[in-house]
């Protein structure tokens, strides 16, 4: 668990300069997220385990220190790939204030 805490705290301030949030995700071991679809881009960054990611024409196999950002409306599944859990950093492109509030 240190190791997820020391990477979001390296990422955390470098996924805010982008516009996302970071929060650490942990999937059990064999979870399938089936056509997962998001208002907003997801970043996904892992920090431990495999995992695929199955997007529109194209499958991404992700291994420890691998990002990806998945664009808002994208049909989307995650496949964690293994008998241990996968651990990640998962962020949301933050919606920008209004410029009248």
């Amino acid at each position: 668990m240190r190791q997820d805490l020391s990477e979001r705290e390296r990422l955390q301030p470098v996924w805010a300069q982008r516009g996302y949030s970071c929060e650490i995700w942990i999937d059990p071991p064999r979870q399938i997220w089936h056509d997962s679809v998001h208002d907003v881009d997801v970043l996904l960054h892992l920090i431990e385990g495999e995992a695929q990611i199955d997007l529109p024409g194209r499958i991404v196999r992700m291994h420890p220190g691998d990002e990806i950002t998945v664009p808002a409306g994208t049909r989307h599944t995650v496949h964690n790939c293994n008998g241990d859990p996968a651990r990640w950093l998962r962020g949301y492109r933050q919606q920008a204030a209004s410029a009248n509030a």
